[in-house]
């Protein structure tokens, strides 16, 4: 996933950060209220975890303006305050979960993977298909045809964005943005170096034709649907 984490107490927003990118996520960090919303509108997030005590704007203010201007990335929102009035505000401002401080971090990433696959059209399970292959988002497994499929990183995270976007084109520059996030040279071909290395890894199997080059465009994963 690639996530937004608005936090401005700093020792809980390098717990966090550091916790989802040693999970794989991609995450961006904003650190008031003017600032995420700068960064919501201009990223594409799968999730947006927002605490509500933010300079600038609170978040309640951000997650009623987001909702405003048509975003409608999930948002988990974190706060200590723990009273049912302000978890109905919250909620009522356009959240779509709510989470008290403390919390575990392993509540964290679990809510947030609810709420991405809430917001998915074309699978509700943690399990990601396309013809023979299938994606554990939650083991970060790779498999066709049920044997799995030894995947870096980085390749992880491609084949992913990739699979929950199935049958639609996907550009370049959105392969960059979610799979190296702000590490991307925009003039590095490293996006077409590394569906290289995804397709040598899927070559003699089910799947070795599911990406597709599409001219001038990016590429597409095939759903290989019935």
């Amino acid at each position: 996933m690639r996530l937004l984490v608005v936090e401005d107490d700093p020792t809980i927003s390098r717990f966090l950060v550091k916790g989802l990118r040693e999970d794989q996520h991609l995450v961006d960090l904003a650190e008031d209220g003017d600032a995420a919303e700068a960064s919501a509108l201009s990223g594409d997030y799968d999730a947006i975890l927002l605490d509500v005590m933010l300079p600038a704007q609170d978040g309640f203010t951000v997650c009623r303006r987001l909702r405003a201007q048509g975003v409608d990335t999930p948002i988990l929102m974190v706060t200590a305050r723990d009273a049912v009035g302000d978890r109905v505000h919250g909620l009522d401002t356009g959240a779509d979960d709510y989470l008290v401080k403390p919390f575990a971090f392993d509540e964290v990433v679990a809510r947030l993977r609810a709420l991405t696959r809430r917001g998915r059209t074309r699978s509700l399970s943690a399990i990601l298909t396309a013809g023979a292959l299938s994606l554990d988002q939650e083991a970060h497994q790779a498999r066709v045809a049920g044997t799995p499929v030894p995947l870096t990183a980085t390749e992880y995270r491609l084949l992913e964005y990739l699979m929950r976007r199935a049958g639609t084109i996907v550009s370049r520059d959105q392969l960059a943005e979610h799979v190296w996030g702000g590490d991307y040279d925009p003039c590095s071909n490293v996006a077409d170096v590394y569906v290289g290395y995804l397709r040598k890894k899927l070559a003699g199997t089910a799947a070795a034709d599911q990406i597709r080059t599409i001219r001038g465009l990016g590429y597409m994963l095939d759903r290989v649907e019935a």
